[in-house]
């Protein structure tokens, strides 16, 4: 029980700084040792925890009453014993109210026989601590250090000093009968029952082929992720400071010995904070003058329980001058001692404790500053008035999304690896030039790969932050949840109509078609319309009285690089839709119409240009950086994946400009279409609809009203579709989806060969994005059902 925070020695090798926690801990360790039929030892007896020397290097004294010790010390020891602790390892501590002063409690026969033995009763061996120690082989009260031991009570005698001494010194006292048969047979027939206990009476060699794997499993490698995250601790946490929203001018200074780089590397996934690295603290202030926010990190190495964990005065002063001045996140990866000298420094906001300077704290960590990752831990030890045992703070988990193991999340890591193949065998056989792959459960990201390149003259490879052309996922992830805000607010009904929606329309043949119908595909309008068409001349080419390459005031509606339509041609656009037959008979049919109207809507009664309303009201809030219209004007195109060489409409390659005509006529802002993406941000808004709509801190939309729109309303009649969500497949019709997914399952796909799937039972997300239509119409892609059928390798790769 490590009760002192100046220990040198002990440290992260116990438990805690109480004896609740320690006999908790130790219990839980024990048992599972024993189950997996390994001998276990529980030191140093009788309690080395609260000295300030190291016992390696001198005797330390533990002046306490035996009714203390009885009280702390010992209660782990007795809890233990009762359940079968098999052997206890006696430390060398002067412990004089138990013992003779300065005689090591190692060789004590009053600390091993009656105290151990006989009033804890111990039946189990008793092991010396190493008696190459100073704590004991300083001591010159005795001849030979080993006989000592032996005769003090012990059966194992680790590193001696000079074992043939000692075994010489042993044999004499045997010899002279100091030592009986019986005391040798005693200790001798305890260590035989040991090794018998642990199948050493049969022993067989073990096979080292493969020891490695064997021995470091996928289910090592997840525990070892679980405990991690469940030990983060916050200690601190100003103004809700964590987890991290809007991000301010943000920097990050690594401090310490050790490395970094999972760190920094994590924090890339999340945002852009520059690492700045060599600060000193009579600089720090200029260093770091242009930024709010700092972010300090400290690493030193724990290849070792008692490496060391403090800062130096260095690093203190560049703590307290950045405290004093600017918001603060501490965060360290080291054992919780190391707090001890921020005692009394005001001003840092935040402060999390990693414990470990692994990669795996590294990456947890990260993803618990920005809201990815659950944090439930507590101090497991006193540091001093600020930090003491028990503290901390309780984060929730689901802020956004985070990243995990496969294994954690269920699915077999190999299994996932046919996925890779199915990908790359699309590539390879010119189904499209490349492709992003995302699978996350439970909230975590598990499987994030990107395949190909840009186009097929391979020069850019495709990378996570890549944008590709969403197609009518726009329609689910810019649309829809602007439609269900506004149920939220009762703006809007199932059953309002196109003439409530554009009132001027309430003497045409839509006025009464419902929300519901329409964004069911059930309403008897044509599929789409191509308005591109009236627009060409008879060689198929852009008319001059509608198109000019150069933006003006009355040609603004930019279609393509270098091709501006007439800025009032959406007028006419709208006629066209308005004036439109319906279909006769009443069925499924797909549509793209609704989604005008609905825009024509949104713009009129918020007096809002789409893109700006949608990220205001749905990507802002959602914390997405990339997710837009127009993505020309906000990012290098070098970053986003070209859609198509068009050769009937544009006539030039479609690169930031939206491949859909309908959209690209309305200045590449659809209901319908326009939105650019990549998988990430497009799973983080189907995570928010996993998780009733609440996503990145805020409620953007009430659970209920998600689960009204994912509802099939026509299903009777052989509709499979919800409302404005695509759903499975009926039985025997067109696959939407693997066929392995939940009824409660929904999302969409795109034409240009994209699909976002999310699944409430399992709580799976798939999300393939690609640019199957590059450099032209390839149906190949789809009619090979690549995107479901990677939806169905996900869902075999699931084993728990």
């Amino acid at each position: 029980i490590n009760t002192n925070a100046h220990n040198p020695i002990i440290g992260n090798r116990s438990f805690g700084s109480s004896k609740e926690r320690v006999i908790r801990q130790a219990r839980a360790i024990m048992k599972g040792h024993h189950d997996a039929g390994i001998l276990t030892s529980g030191k140093h007896f009788p309690g080395h925890g609260d000295t300030d020397q190291d016992s390696h290097k001198t005797l330390p004294t533990v002046d306490f009453s035996i009714e203390r010790l009885n009280e702390i010390e010992l209660a782990p020891y007795r809890t233990l014993i009762q359940e079968g602790l098999e052997s206890v390892m006696v430390a060398h501590l002067n412990v004089p109210s138990i013992t003779q002063k300065n005689l090591p409690t190692s060789l004590s026969r009053k600390v091993i026989q009656e105290l151990l033995v006989k009033k804890l009763g111990f039946k189990g061996l008793i092991v010396t601590d190493a008696l190459n120690m100073k704590g004991v082989s300083q001591y010159s009260g005795v001849d030979n250090i080993d006989l000592a031991a032996f005769l003090a009570g012990n059966d194992l005698l680790i590193i001696s000093n000079d074992i043939p001494a000692g075994i010489q010194s042993i044999k004499e006292a045997f010899q002279k009968g100091m030592i009986s048969e019986e005391r040798l047979a005693h200790s001798v027939k305890k260590m035989l029952k040991a090794k018998y206990k642990v199948g050493l009476s049969e022993y067989q060699p073990i096979s080292t082929e493969n020891i490695f794997e064997e021995l470091n499993t996928v289910f090592d490698e997840v525990l070892y992720n679980e405990s991690i995250s469940k030990a983060l601790t916050l200690l601190k946490n100003d103004n809700n400071l964590l987890p991290l929203k809007k991000l301010p001018k943000m920097a990050h200074i690594p401090l310490g010995d050790d490395v970094s780089k999972s760190f920094e590397e994590q924090l890339s996934k999340y945002h852009s904070i520059p690492s700045l690295r060599g600060i000193i603290a009579k600089d720090v202030l200029q260093k770091t003058k242009k930024y709010d926010t700092l972010l300090i990190s400290f690493h030193r190495s724990n290849a070792n329980p008692w490496k060391a964990s403090d800062f130096n005065s260095e690093q203190i002063k560049i703590i307290e001058k950045l405290a004093a001045t600017k918001t603060v996140i501490l965060d360290i990866f080291v054992k919780p001692y190391g707090l001890r000298k921020l005692e009394g420094i005001q001003g840092i906001d935040a402060i999390l404790v990693s414990y470990q300077n692994s990669e795996v704290a590294q990456k947890r960590s990260v993803d618990a500053l920005f809201g990815a990752q659950q944090v439930m831990g507590r101090l497991p030890v006193y540091v001093s008035s600020s930090f003491k045992e028990a503290d901390g703070i309780d984060l929730s988990g689901g802020y956004r999304l985070g990243h995990s193991l496969p294994a954690e999340m269920g699915f077999d890591f190999n299994k996932l690896q046919a996925v890779d193949r199915l990908a790359q065998t699309a590539i390879d056989s010119m189904m499209t030039p490349g492709m992003q792959i995302l699978v996350s459960r439970k909230g975590k990201i598990v499987y994030q790969k990107n395949f190909g390149y840009h186009t097929y003259k391979k020069k850019k490879a495709v990378r996570s932050n890549d944008l590709y052309d969403l197609a009518s996922l726009t329609k689910i992830l810019g649309t829809l949840p602007l439609v269900m805000q506004a149920y939220d607010r009762n703006k809007m009904s199932l059953d309002t109509t196109v003439s409530d929606l554009i009132p001027e329309w309430k003497e045409s043949n839509k006025a009464g078609l419902t929300l519901r119908e329409m964004l069911s595909h059930f309403s008897r309008l044509w599929p789409w319309i191509p308005f591109y068409k009236a627009t060409l001349n008879s060689k198929g080419l852009p008319k001059n009285n509608l198109y000019r390459e150069k933006r003006s005031d009355k040609f603004s509606l930019a279609v393509a690089k270098d091709l501006f339509l007439k800025s009032d041609f959406e007028e006419e656009l709208y006629e066209q839709i308005k004036d439109s037959k319906l279909i006769d008979s009443l069925e499924y049919r797909y549509s793209d119409l609704p989604y005008y109207m609905i825009k024509k809507y949104f713009e009129r009664t918020t007096q809002m240009d789409y893109d700006q309303l949608v990220f205001e009201k749905v990507h802002k809030p959602l914390g997405l950086k990339f997710m837009g219209y127009n993505p020309l004007k906000r990012i290098h195109s070098k970053f986003i994946i070209p859609s198509e060489i068009d050769s009937y409409f544009r006539h030039r390659t479609l690169h930031g400009y939206v491949h859909d005509m309908g959209a690209a006529m309305q200045n590449g802002v659809g209901g319908h279409a326009g939105l650019f993406g990549n998988s990430e941000e497009v799973a983080a808004i189907m995570q928010m609809y996993l998780q009733g709509g609440n996503y990145h801190g805020i409620q953007l939309i009430q659970p209920e009203t998600i689960s009204k729109f994912n509802t099939c309303s026509f299903c009777g009649q052989g509709n499979r579709r919800g409302i404005g969500f695509d759903k499975p497949q009926l039985e025997g019709l067109h696959q939407s989806t693997c066929g392995c997914v939940s009824d409660l399952s929904f999302g969409h796909s795109g034409y240009t060969g994209t699909f976002a799937w999310a699944d409430p039972e399992k709580q799976i997300i798939v999300v393939i994005l690609s640019n199957r239509t590059y450099p032209d119409n390839n149906f190949t892609f789809s009619k090979k059902n690549i995107r479901t059928r990677i939806q169905g390798l996900v869902y075999d790769a699931l084993i728990n």
